[in-house]
């Protein structure tokens, strides 16, 4: 299986070139939805360990079915299919131009949530056009083991999102142990006290926000994984824009300087969409870090990765 690994301001990608399964015709979300009901030994052989990690992304390029767009993509980590994801876009957009399939400009790609545009600055540098963005619920408050009340928001930028202010502790790198078992409580609470996205889907993310020196704003990530996103996360801070738009905070155009928990950033924007909804667009950088054959041994007995 060929595989082209990069990282987009510290959080890491790879991208299938081939080997993948048949996944047969159809939309980029159709195909998506075989991957996830078929194939859970093959996602599980690129991104669990010894291959993988928890904080990996897999981008599996497909053929595209709506006209114009450059490549098809489908997400996954370890537990499984992501709609989209930010860092992983633009970590796909310079994979591809790394291979010579895309030059600067203005390129599209099917994911399974919909078309993305992507604006390729440089062979390290792009901004995405992510999809419609919005907060569904305002000022959630959940009972949390160990830190009594937190509230938040309940928000939608391509993977749901719980975002809260409340800290456990400051958003260092020191402190990111205690900032896992946090965001992994909060998490819980928010499953065993009934909350989730529209049409009762997973809240996968937890966003814990606070104050930068030198941005907006600084995060702290929680992934479905489990692991952290190194990364100031795309689709999180897409659906930080939505809320920051509804409570009067940002105006479209306005920029807006996302700092992750590792110090790197993310610069932002939005367009106004409809319904009250937004249209973020992310400009990050990524860069390639490997290239790669993945090999798949008779008898080696952790070839579909190693479930905990």
């Amino acid at each position: 299986m060929r595989v082209i690994d990069s990282h987009t301001e510290g959080e890491p990608t790879r991208v299938i070139l081939s080997g993948g399964p048949d996944l047969g015709a159809g939309s980029v979300s159709d195909r998506a939805a075989r991957l996830a009901r078929d194939h859970a030994a093959f996602r599980d052989s690129v991104v669990r360990e010894p291959r993988g990690s928890d904080a990996l992304v897999a981008a599996l390029l497909v053929p595209p079915s709506v006209p114009g767009c450059a490549a098809g993509v489908i997400y996954f980590n370890t537990v499984g299919n992501l709609g989209m994801c930010g860092h992983a876009t633009i970590g796909t957009a310079v994979t591809l131009a790394h291979l010579g399939r895309i030059k600067p400009g203005i390129h599209k790609l099917e994911t399974p949530v919909g078309v993305v545009t992507v604006d390729l600055h440089s062979g390290n540098e792009a901004s995405i056009t992510n999809i419609e963005s919005y907060r569904l619920h305002k000022d959630v408050t959940v009972a949390v083991e160990g830190l009594g009340a937190v509230t938040g928001d309940i928000a939608w930028g391509g993977n749901w999102f719980f975002i809260s202010r409340d800290l456990p502790c400051a958003l260092e790198q020191a402190n990111i142990d205690r900032l896992l078992d946090a965001t992994r409580r909060i998490r819980r609470a928010l499953e065993d006290q009934g909350w989730t996205g529209a049409g009762g889907a997973w809240i996968d993310h937890v966003v814990l926000l606070g104050p930068s020196r030198a941005a907006d704003a600084r995060n702290f990530v929680l992934c479905p994984s489990g692991s952290y996103d190194r990364s100031p996360c795309g689709t999180g801070t897409s659906a930080l824009l939505a809320c920051l738009t509804e409570d009067g905070q940002l105006e479209p155009g306005a920029g807006w300087v996302q700092e992750s928990i590792i110090g790197s950033t993310y610069r932002l924007h939005y367009l106004a969409g409809e319904g009250g909804q937004i249209v973020p667009v992310i400009r990050g950088r990524a860069w390639v870090t490997a290239e790669s054959d993945l090999h798949f041994s008779p008898g080696d007995p952790y070839a579909t990765g190693i479930r905990g």
